[in-house]
């Protein structure tokens, strides 16, 4: 690590904030006769990708002049006079339990610009997808950086008008109506959550979040804090997205370009979950330990459903879309967040945003292997990846008939390594341990087993043994999908497929090595969240 000045750390925070927003100006600005070059469409692309490059750097060094010996202590911090009228402050800042999220995010949108000038989505101008991403990024890292209650608010809205555009704009089939009813779910849960941000601002006396954590709910009675949980609790549910609040979820995955889809799994719904343990966890744990039981119990219905779901779309006949497949196992990866939120215990919590992280890893490198294979096959129906070659023939002489033999896209013989890289996600998506999406899962149900004083044990040992069925269901339907579309016989005829290109593997490594570090050193990401929780759930008294 690196000794920077706290005026420079400032800066870098500012930079990587306000750096994106500028960028999406720029975008739509004419470009300098000197940068057009052959093409102005090439040239604003990138634009986006040295911005967003640029911004990632900036990150990269925030982590690095991060205080890692006090993690617990908000570093980097900016706190500005805004609205005095309302004491709305510009309050920035970071802590181990925010930088992970910021540097996650920085990381998926550039490469998510580096995979986007070379294979742009189909649809209208760059200019305005490069404005687009580049206004999600601002409004995300805003998000993960901000300690106001109020801008809090207006960052995370600021994310639905991009998103709503890259899914109607550069989306698939669908795209209009899955664009309107993300817009639209999102919105509603925004208005009941706003009305929670104010009665909590309202009632305790400011909207700074580092008050309302050291305060630790002691200026909000318990019944003012029942219903602010309740009413934040619905805003970031339907973000999260917790079932039943997912059914938004599956469609935008669906019909949104494949970077639309990374970034949506990858940093979005982080945002719900991170407002949990921001805000609701320090400010209102009165309210939140009387919801906390239901939580759990909406966590593994999650789960378990989300499971399900993915296995009949991965059953033969069931032309389930590759797609909406990994969108519904987002919803039961979200349940072992929320349940490890719902545990309010430092394991559960720790466990959660390890999951966190691993999710937006893992996930962002399925949706772009999937948008791989469908620009090679033109397909995500899992039918039509799986069909044999109509000329296929059995391999030996026997009584097995043609129909009867196992099928596949046969990625392992067309193009062994995105077939190997599936795979690699797919393994890492179910939780095999040395792989980053082992330890969040583990910890959620270890924090489950012994739950926070107040939390009723038995309830919680039954929702740990729900889970814990949910991780067989996950394998079962992962495993399916892998056999589907990466095993099965290639005839001597069958035409190849491309491999992974040069740019392909430039977007993808860095997802590999992070799920390989983050699973065989878990102690690099829990020793940067651990102080912070202990810190956040003891009401700032550590």
């Amino acid at each position: 690590m690196i000794d920077i000045n706290e005026s420079v750390m400032q800066f870098l925070l500012a930079f990587v904030v306000v750096g994106p927003l500028l960028g999406a100006a720029a975008a739509l600005l004419p470009a300098p006769p000197g940068l057009k070059g052959k093409s102005p469409e090439q040239a604003v692309l990138r634009h986006g990708v040295t911005v967003t490059g640029v911004i990632l750097a900036a990150a990269i060094v925030l982590a690095l002049g991060f205080d890692h010996g006090h993690p617990s202590k908000m570093q980097a911090t900016t706190d500005i006079s805004w609205i005095p009228a309302l004491d709305v402050r510009i309050h920035l800042g970071i802590d181990g339990i925010s930088l992970p999220l910021l540097v996650l995010t920085a990381l998926l949108t550039f490469l998510c610009a580096i995979y986007s000038y070379f294979k742009m989505p189909a649809g209208p101008s760059p200019k305005a997808f490069v404005a687009l991403l580049l206004l999600l990024e601002s409004g995300t890292l805003a998000t993960f950086a901000v300690l106001d209650l109020l801008l809090f608010f207006l960052a995370f809205e600021m994310v639905l008008v991009p998103m709503y555009f890259l899914i109607a704009r550069w989306g698939g089939e669908g795209r209009t109506q899955a664009a309107w009813k993300f817009i639209l779910f999102t919105l509603l849960g925004s208005v009941v959550m706003l009305l929670g941000l104010l009665l909590i601002g309202i009632k305790a006396g400011t909207f700074d979040m580092m008050a309302l954590a050291t305060d630790n709910g002691r200026s909000l009675t318990t019944s003012v804090q029942v219903i602010a949980v309740l009413a934040v609790g619905i805003g970031l549910a339907v973000k999260t997205p917790m079932w039943p609040l997912h059914s938004w979820l599956p469609d935008a995955h669906t019909a949104a370009p494949t970077v639309g889809s990374v970034l949506l799994a990858g940093v979005l719904l982080k945002m719900g979950t991170y407002g949990f343990v921001r805000i609701l966890l320090p400010a209102a744990p009165d309210g939140f330990r009387t919801f906390a039981p239901y939580l759990a119990a909406f966590a593994v219905v999650g789960i378990i459903y989300g499971s399900l779901a993915c296995l009949a779309l991965a059953k033969q006949g069931a032309k389930g879309d590759l797609k909406r497949l990994i969108a519904y196992s987002s919803v039961g990866h979200m349940g072992f967040v929320l349940l490890g939120i719902a545990t309010m215990t430092p394991t559960g919590v720790n466990g959660a945003l390890f999951a966190n992280i691993a999710h937006g890893l893992i996930t962002g490198l399925l949706f772009f292997l999937v948008g791989a294979v469908k620009e090679r096959t033109g397909s995500t129906d899992l039918d039509t990846l799986s069909l044999p070659s109509p000329d296929h023939r059995p391999l030996t002489s026997g009584s097995t008939a043609p129909d009867q033999l196992p099928v596949g896209a046969a990625l392992y013989g067309k193009a062994p390594r995105l077939g190997g890289l599936l795979a690699f996600a797919a393994v890492a998506s179910l939780g095999l341990p040395g792989l980053a999406g082992f330890w969040g899962e583990m910890l959620a149900l270890f924090g489950a087993f012994r739950p926070a004083a107040g939390l009723s044990r038995p309830a919680f040992l039954t929702f740990m043994a729900i889970a814990a069925f949910g991780t067989l269901l996950t394998a079962a339907y992962l495993l399916i999908v892998v056999r589907r579309v990466c095993m099965g016989p290639v005839p001597q005829q069958a035409p190849k497929l491309a491999d992974v290109h040069t740019y392909e593997f430039a977007a993808w490594t860095p997802l590999v090595a992070l799920t390989v570090v983050a699973g065989l050193w878990p102690r690099a990401l829990l020793g940067l969240t651990d102080p912070a929780v202990q810190q956040l759930l003891a009401g700032g008294t550590r």
